[in-house]
């Protein structure tokens, strides 16, 4: 039975696609991939369905996406509701499943909070995220169902646009998944494609162990890879607090900054919002360095920075045309205008649009010495394709732009091997399983801006679905910095304190007027490095989620093929407690461990057996945290 459903020419395609033309071909990708395709014609009108399966070899998972292509001469009839995933599962010895779920970012405390739904009969949950951005607010598609056939499932979209789902509780749970709105009908000889699907089986009685699963496929199969492994996030620094983002950075100023941060061991230096004529919000659509600014363009600052053993980081948001800018006066056949509004969006389901954003990009890219290309995308794009859409074509404008999408970043990827993208969208807004497996994520929120506890909650929430994320760092100092990190994290700090004030207010406590603490900046950085790749392992939150400022948090990286790891501990500013007791997940029973605890000037050394009691744990002052490492003892 197919796992997908439709509606063609006003009946279910499970009444009718049983006697359509069917056929099965498969081929081996990989040794640990097959890809199986199934196609389905139908003998009257010629559309024509193809659902291209991977199974892979090292992991219990499925993932499927959809083609529906018109062979005729003639427009389809209306094919609508098309559902990518339509299937049910059986609860497991007649419990409750849960749906574990995480919000979507919206500039907030609790982007990414968890979620547990108790999936009793009678449930029903519809999810969809706001604005036509796949991770805007509402939830983060990707979702991990306790309790069903042996274990459990996650279920993962790939669709960067308005893709929806729905949980419905019967005798069994059923899900459906796929674009919020398809009703269309296909010209001849057109084809369009659908989200994507990953279901990943998990067995046991513990949802971690799903989550735990997925980080690990996501590292095996999607998460962008550079010299064949898993791309580890940027340390990079960024001058945004001195220099208005980038509307005052100059190319001497870029120069001087970066020299004060690569003895410390940076790698890469981040050059943000302004760089191009117009400056940043309203010169978007002018991506055309300011020569005012940069007379030698971006190419001195990154020979400079090679100089300095630094990559060039560089912000663009090529979706956004303000209004008079170049592509909105050049080329306004290219931009979808919706009244009133200043901004257009680029449509990049216009072939000659997304041509030549490829061919200026790239050339950029060459030309520039550009080794991470950040996209950013601070705008809702679904009333701009709600409202070009035909009646009959009801979903067609998303579907060619995110199609367009995809086709830029492969091509912009293809040309250039060693390229890094970086996907933002007002922060972590189009997060799903198609970004993710071509970009990476140096922003995951744009809530304000370095607040320790937020930053400690968008860690514990993010890290249950993916391995790798990143944020920034606002200050030399413990417990913001460990607050900030993942396997990357962003250094917005002031290396002319206290003779060139920052731009921006931090959300704690600092002494401006002090000089910058250049040699606690060096250890955290050593630090980082020494831990950074504990946050490729498991993950194993060790206390309760909580926003509140009155309490602790607790999680702790696992890397099971090492028999070594790392906790993160926070007494947040208000706990009144000064002891916690942790137990640490994952680790063997009855082994010793080599445990050393870190504080803000403190370090403990301990031998420790069997941890299956725990780890008493002591801050005296609040805020204040630790950084606890562990390695197992033969």
């Amino acid at each position: 039975m197919a796992p997908f459903s439709f509606i063609y020419d006003g009946r279910q395609s499970n009444e009718i696609i049983k006697d359509w033309k069917q056929e099965h071909s498969s081929r081996n990708l990989s040794q640990q991939r097959t890809q199986h395709t199934f196609t389905y014609l139908d003998p009257e009108t010629k559309l024509q369905i193809s659902c291209d399966c991977l199974l892979f070899g090292d992991f219990p998972a499925i993932e499927w996406v959809m083609k529906l292509r018109n062979t005729s001469d003639k427009d389809t009839p209306i094919v609508e509701r098309i559902q990518v995933l339509d299937c049910s599962f059986r609860s497991r010895d007649g419990q409750d499943p849960i749906l574990h779920r995480a919000l979507g970012s919206s500039a907030a405390k609790n982007d990414f909070a968890p979620i547990d739904d108790a999936m009793r009969p009678g449930f029903e949950l519809q999810l969809a995220p706001i604005g036509g951005r796949s991770s805007n607010t509402t939830a983060l598609p990707f979702f991990n169902i306790e309790g069903v056939e042996e274990g459990g499932v996650v279920l993962a979209l790939g669709w960067s646009g308005q893709w929806a789902t729905s949980f419905t509780r019967g005798t069994e749970l059923r899900i459906t998944a796929g674009m919020e709105l398809t009703h269309l009908k296909l010209h001849p000889n057109e084809e369009i494609r659908t989200p994507s699907i990953l279901l990943l089986f998990w067995k046991g009685q513990d949802h971690i162990q799903g989550h735990n699963l997925l980080r690990r496929f996501i590292l095996a199969h999607h998460m962008p890879k550079k010299y064949g492994k898993p791309v580890t996030l940027m340390l990079a620094c960024s001058s945004g607090s001195l220099y208005q983002e980038s509307n005052r950075a100059t190319e001497q100023n870029q120069i001087d900054f970066a020299s004060r941060f690569a003895p410390l061991g940076v790698e890469y230096h981040w050059i943000d919002a302004g760089w191009f004529e117009g400056g940043w919000p309203n010169g978007v659509g002018n991506w055309f360095i300011d020569r005012n600014r940069f007379p030698k363009g971006m190419k001195s600052v990154s020979e400079a920075l090679r100089r300095m053993r630094l990559g060039l980081i560089l912000w663009f948001e090529p979706e956004r045309v303000h209004q008079g800018t170049w592509l909105d006066r050049e080329h306004p056949e290219w931009v979808l205008k919706l009244q009133d509004n200043p901004n257009g969006l680029l449509n990049l389901g216009n072939e000659g649009a997304r041509k030549w954003l490829f061919q200026h990009i790239s050339d950029m890219i060459k030309n520039e010495g550009i080794e991470v290309y950040r996209q950013d995308f601070n705008m809702d794009p679904l009333p701009y394709w709600r409202a070009t859409d035909e009646p009959d074509r009801q979903g067609m404008t998303e579907i060619r732009h995110i199609e367009g999408l995809y086709t830029l970043w492969d091509e912009l990827l293809t040309r250039n091997p060693n390229l890094i993208i970086d996907n933002c969208a007002s922060g972590g807004r189009r997060i799903d399983l198609e970004t993710v497996s071509r970009s990476v994520a140096l922003w995951r929120t744009d809530y304000n801006y370095f607040e320790p506890s937020g930053y400690q909650c968008h860690t514990y929430g993010i890290s249950l679905y993916l391995p790798s994320t990143s944020t920034g760092s606002g200050y030399p100092e413990f417990y913001s910095f460990r607050s900030s990190i993942n396997s990357g994290v962003v250094l917005d700090w002031n290396p002319f304190q206290p003779e060139i004030p920052s731009l921006r207010t931090l959300p704690f406590q600092v002494d401006i007027a002090e000089s910058f603490p250049r040699e606690k900046a060096i250890r955290l950085i050593e630090d980082f490095k020494r831990i950074r790749h504990f946050f490729f392992g498991d993950f194993y939150p060790l206390t309760p989620y909580s926003i509140a400022d009155n309490t602790w948090m607790a999680y702790q990286f696992h890397r099971e093929d090492l028999h070594q790891g790392m906790i993160l501990v926070f007494r947040r500013p208000e706990s009144p407690s000064q002891t916690l007791k942790l137990k640490p997940k994952g680790l063997r029973s009855g082994a010793f461990y080599g445990v050393i605890v870190e504080g803000d000037s403190s370090r403990q050394n301990l031998l420790l057996g069997d941890l299956d009691e725990g780890l008493d744990v002591t801050i005296e002052s609040a805020p204040g945290s630790l950084l606890i490492t562990y390695t197992e003892i033969e």
